[in-house]
């Protein structure tokens, strides 16, 4: 290792740091919050225990007397399976909106200070790594084994209450067989359906469940990716066994094109299903790798899926798993009203590496964190194309703009930086001539990701990428450096960056971040450390510290960039909140007036066709009553930016006008304020590494944040696991973070 590697102390213990001054939250406050808690608490193991004993005799006996007992409303007994199995889910959203206005914005204003005692945590202790989960940390370890129980549970509870059945009459064998294969099909479709109602609930990017619980939607998808996988297995099993019974009895395409009226409708079923095994197929992982616009396409057939799933079984049977649907719908009618925005790109850069840097416009009251990421859409190039990117930006770098880094890899991106590239190189032709620059514009979904900044609750960070991975750190060193100058609530005080590129010409991607402009006595308060390994380069190049420049174009006037909308999940908690409550009252009235006008009066009483009228209602209620409410917080984003126009902010894009003029720094200039290692030909032992911050930092909990390719993510996690197990009570406890987006 260099001199200026790991090998340095990072962390003093006997140095002189400020302590960070924490408001206490006002004792009603923090009573309403323990209030909402425990009830939403209450509600959610209810609710999954309720599910967990559905398929038990003692469950399906309680479901017919809550029935017998509800049924008798307006809404029948679709209301009471909607109340008992999608009910509860919505009355947790209900109660997050509650305590999300109530906790505030500022998450960090309401953390206590470190503990003294540096313990695990269920969310960063990684369990498993090696496997077809990927890395699995304690807590979804957990989650995984209780769905494995339950769907196992289920499996042997209903294979003993269909051979009790199948016991209390007097078939032949080979009839029995049949009956038997029949009753096994059905079950599995309901245990599919059980699952169902969870499928939907991580894939609502501003879900107000995923961001109570402060899980981002990156995280997220992979628990939709597993139940996805789960749920088709079963409903794929569903379907094999009552096309192998209706084989065996010799009407297989009759039974097939079957369309009832009262029960279950065949064909929908069939066409449901096929979209489902078509979405399935292209979901996994070297298809999706290779083809990724085959799976993004073929993903679109969910509407397909879910409306003849509702045909299929009826509006009752559905409603158990309309809840996570209709939070789904919730999210997706949202992101299309933001992504209608056209959004000007400010600034482009492209790095000599093959990467590009778009600064956007934002308004100013458009929330987000350094950990958070945008999808992208650029109709130039595509109008069906979106691109998930982690910001590169603090919120702190400027009120009016937010950047991101695009590796080129594909297509898309190829095009994004040819076009940069032939608008840089017309510039000076167009200044020339006096004509309107040439400009750049985007659709932005977002931002999402966590909702309280992770970075900044660790007193000391480790920071490892892979690559373009850098991103998000470039965000994180920005906002802890703007936060010192700023005497910002910021606990971060030792952070070591480890980063691992193919070649040098990566570099300036981390080198042109002058830490010094943005805080000049940072290195009194704050410690770090950069190890870079060049992995394809054994030598540094001939012309190291001559770094290629980067090509910087102003493609917008700075002054008058159309800005993001505000219309996002994870905006603004009062207007997101009213959003969700006044369409699922709009679903609830919509109910009544049908049954009250329509479905009783004229009798209407297809399955298949209350179905339809089911999910109508689901999807009007969003528009109808959504709708408006999405208007008013329209008009009042319009209001609130209207009066930031004249602050000095708005003609100060401080980031696209500090790229402009980047002094580029010899790599191996070394700096008494941050020390810069920088390795040829090797990669990273992460051993090493782990072992010289464990005996250096002391008993402190470390955070390590990993951006980068699955196996730089399980190299971290296997050494983070096997310094777990191995400390002694004086070692510091690693916290293992993963900051990648794979869909």
């Amino acid at each position: 290792m260099a001199e200026d590697s790991v090998h340095k102390p990072l962390l003093h213990q006997n140095g002189v740091f400020e302590t960070v001054d924490v408001k206490d939250t006002p004792l009603f406050v923090s009573s309403v919050k323990w209030v909402l808690k425990i009830a939403m608490w209450v509600l959610l193991v209810a609710w999954i225990a309720f599910i967990f004993i559905y398929p038990t005799e003692f469950g399906s006996q309680l479901s017919q007397k809550w029935n017998r007992a509800t049924s008798g409303t307006v809404f029948g007994i679709t209301g009471s399976m909607f109340l008992a199995f999608s009910g509860p889910i919505l009355v947790i959203a209900f109660l997050s909106i509650a305590h999300l206005i109530v906790s505030g914005e500022d998450h960090l204003e309401r953390k206590k200070k470190t503990s003294k005692h540096p313990r695990f945590r269920l969310w960063t202790f990684p369990v498993l790594i090696d496997g077809p989960f990927g890395v699995v940390s304690a807590a979804e370890f957990i989650g995984i084994v209780v769905f494995v129980v339950f769907i196992i549970m289920a499996i042997y509870v209903y294979t003993i209450r269909n051979l009790n059945l199948l016991a209390e009459f007097q078939f032949p064998t080979k009839e029995q067989s049949v009956w038997m294969l029949e009753l096994t099909g059905l079950r599995f479709g309901m245990i599919g359906l059980l699952c169902l109602a969870f499928l939907f609930i991580p894939v609502a990017r501003g879900s107000v469940l995923l961001r109570l619980i402060d899980i981002p939607f990156e995280h997220a998808t992979r628990y939709h990716v597993w139940l996805g996988h789960l749920t088709m297995l079963l409903f794929t099993l569903h379907g094999l066994f009552y096309v192998i019974v209706w084989a065996i009895q010799g009407h297989l395409i009759h039974e097939l094109l079957e369309w009832k009226n009262i029960g279950i409708a065949n064909l929908p079923g069939v066409i449901s299903l096929l979209a489902g095994l078509m979405m399935w197929v292209t979901s996994f992982h070297p298809v999706r790798k290779q083809y990724f616009e085959l799976f993004f396409y073929t993903h679109q057939l969910y509407i397909v899926f879910v409306v003849f799933l509702a045909l299929h079984v009826g509006d009752f049977i559905f409603s158990i798993a309309a809840g996570g649907i209709f939070l789904f719908i919730l999210d997706r009618f949202l992101r299309f009203c933001q992504s209608r925005r056209t959004v000007d790109v400010l600034s482009t850069k492209c790095f000599p590496c093959g990467t590009v840097e778009l600064v956007l416009s934002k308004p100013t009251n458009l929330r987000y964190n350094a950990l958070s990421f945008i999808f992208l859409q650029v109709r130039g190039l595509s109008w069906l194309q979106w691109h998930p990117f982690s910001v590169s930006s603090s919120p702190l770098d400027g009120k009016h703009h937010l950047a991101v880094l695009i590796k080129v890899l594909g297509d898309w991106t190829e095009k994004l930086r040819e076009n940069i590239l032939s608008i840089s190189e017309a510039e000076p032709r167009e200044e020339l001539s006096s004509r309107p620059h040439t400009k750049i514009t985007a659709s932005v979904e977002g931002p999402y990701g966590h909702e309280s900044p992770y970075h900044l609750m660790y007193e000391s960070l480790i920071l490892v990428a892979g690559g373009i991975g850098i991103s998000p750190f470039l965000a994180i060193l920005s906002d802890v450096l703007h936060r010192i100058r700023e005497g910002k609530p910021c606990l971060p005080r030792n952070i070591l960056i480890v980063w691992a590129v193919k070649n040098s010409k990566e570099l300036p991607l981390l080198l042109d971040l002058d830490m010094e402009s943005i805080c000049p006595f940072f290195s009194n308060k704050l410690n770090i450390e950069t190890c870079i390994y060049v992995t394809r380069e054994s030598e540094p190049p001939l012309e190291e510290g001559r770094l290629d420049k980067a090509v910087n174009s102003t493609v917008c006037p700075l002054s008058i960039g159309c800005g993001m909308s505000v219309l996002v999940g994870t905006g603004n908690n009062i207007w997101s909140g009213l959003y969700v409550i006044s369409s699922t009252v709009g679903f609830i009235i919509s109910m009544a007036l049908l049954n009250i006008f329509y479905v009783k009066p004229f009798g209407v009483s297809s399955w298949w066709y209350k179905g339809l009228l089911f999910t109508i209602c689901m999807v009007c209620s969003v528009l109808i009553f959504g709708g408006p409410v999405i208007g008013l917080w329209h008009l009042w984003e319009r209001r609130t930016c209207a009066s930031d126009e004249n602050e000095d902010d708005k003609i100060k894009v401080d980031r696209a006008h500090n790229n402009g003029s980047i002094d580029h720094k010899d790599p191996n200039q070394k700096n008494q304020k941050s020390s810069t290692a920088i390795l040829y030909g090797t990669r990273p032992e992460f051993k090493e590494i782990f072992e010289s911050v464990s005996k250096n930092w002391g008993h402190v909990d470390v955070g390590v944040i990993v951006c980068g390719p699955p196996s730089l993510q399980s190299s971290v996690a296997k050494e983070i696991r096997c310094q777990s197990l191995s400390r002694q009570n004086h070692d510091p406890v690693f916290h293992f973070n993963s900051h990648s987006f794979d869909l």
